[in-house]
């Protein structure tokens, strides 16, 4: 591509890595268009939606007419709170969401990522209006009744900026148009997370449908179609963002081995208690890319009575406790094969026995370990206070273990593999 790149491209300042100054224009080799020069390093979702604004001013100051920018990613990368941000701060754009061009005629067994659902010829249309400056009409599609259900005026933008945003806004039919290509993508797991948590509200179906659906169909058409594009893209942006981060109410956990007997525990409670026993097996699924000595996001699938849970939890440390945001959905045995075609595969099964006492503010269980072969006590509850007034009232003060018991096994099984080295190997660093 012929380069007509804008002055001091190559200067000091440019490389001192100031975020404005990382975006560099280029001439198009095909028209009188400036475009954006690649950006080779990924960048964040804030450092990204940074470095788009300052691309989007500078095309409209080098570029007559609209300016198109097509925003791209999988299902639940934060396509859509990304071009929302933009439009907080630059509320004169228009934006054109893909998901209102599907054709209802062409969705078959409720594959809503397959490309060739896309009504591009009333979406090329539209575009081309407004590129014209005329008002265009834009379809309204309803995700509930999968049925397109009217159309909307949209207004040529005085800004001059339009964005498409979409799973396909950087496809082979859309990319001659565009002056700016963005792809935002993110984690497998978290990804999972936000698309489930967004199609029950939105569409209205089961979580185990959402997921089946994603395992089938959805992962398959982004590997097979939409990857291939974000490649093509001038930004690119990993979102990053954790769907727990805004949850309220975490479960705090105080966890000790300390031998605690059941006379002292009920003697804890100063109102009416439940007290119940349980079997589960938790089966540990590893997301895709993470490494099982680390990881800090595990997916977990209960057993329990012969009913199947599925538990979407991430855990943070405030030693001595274990904060734990948790997303549950009952399911079935069969979506474990969907999640090892994601990727996710099997870290471990805990097999655990559990002795439970509870009231409506306050959980004290004891919990044997068939896989670690060793007694816990937990006092769990949403009250930070209340839940360490237990813990220091059972004497557990003094006792408490801020890990997990994935976390556990993990560093059991690193110790493990240590103690298994050859002795000439684990006294070396003395001689």
């Amino acid at each position: 591509m012929a380069q007509d790149t804008l002055s001091n491209v190559d200067s000091p300042r440019r490389r001192s890595g100031l975020l404005r100054d990382q975006v560099q224009l280029v001439k198009r080799s095909t028209s009188a268009r400036y475009e954006i020069a690649p950006i080779q390093d990924q960048l964040s979702f804030e450092k990204g939606f940074f470095i788009v604004l300052r691309a989007c001013q500078l095309l409209v100051q080098k570029n007559e007419g609209i300016v198109l920018v097509g925003v791209a990613g999988p299902s639940g990368a934060g396509k859509s709170v990304f071009t929302e941000k933009i439009l907080n701060v630059m509320p004169s754009i228009a934006i054109i969401n893909m998901d209102n061009y599907n054709e209802p005629s062409r969705i078959v067994d409720g594959n809503f990522d397959d490309p060739r659902l896309t009504d591009y010829e009333t979406l090329l249309e539209n575009i081309h209006g407004l590129k014209a400056g005329k008002p265009v009409q834009v379809p309204i599609y309803d995700f509930k009744s999968s049925s397109r259900v009217g159309y909307r005026t949209l207004e040529a933008p005085s800004s001059r900026i339009v964005i498409i945003e979409g799973i396909y806004a950087l496809s082979e039919k859309l990319r001659p148009l565009l002056d700016l290509r963005v792809s935002v993508t993110g984690g497998v797991h978290f990804d999972l997370v936000k698309r489930v948590l967004r199609d029950i509200h939105r569409a209205g179906q089961e979580p185990e449908e959402i997921i089946q659906q994603i395992s089938e169909t959805v992962y398959p058409m982004y590997k097979a179609f939409i990857e291939p594009d974000l490649k093509t893209a001038h930004i690119k942006i990993i979102n990053k963002f954790n769907p727990f981060a805004g949850f309220q109410n975490p479960t705090y956990v105080l966890k000790s081995t300390k031998v605690v007997d059941v006379d002292q525990i009920k003697a804890v409670f100063l109102n009416e208690y439940k007290e119940i026993t349980e079997e589960t097996y938790d089966i540990y699924l590893l997301p895709p890319s993470e490494d099982p000595e680390a990881c800090q996001s595990y997916l977990r699938m209960r057993n329990k009575d012969g009913k199947y849970t599925l538990m979407f939890e991430e855990w943070v440390t405030d030693s001595p406790f274990i904060i734990s945001p948790r997303i549950t959905f009952e399911v079935s045995v069969r979506l474990l094969g969907g999640l090892m075609a994601l990727g996710y595969s099997i870290a471990t099964i805990l097999k655990r026995k559990s002795h439970i006492f509870s009231d409506d503010k306050v959980c004290v269980k004891t919990d044997w370990l068939e896989q670690l072969n060793r007694r816990y006590v937990q006092v769990q509850g949403r009250d930070r206070l209340h839940v360490k007034y237990v813990a220091d009232s059972l004497g557990l003060d003094g006792s408490y273990i801020p890990r997990t018991y994935i976390e556990q096994i993990q560093l059991e099984k690193l110790l493990n593999d240590v103690m298994a080295l050859p002795d000439d190997l684990k006294t070396a660093e003395h001689r």
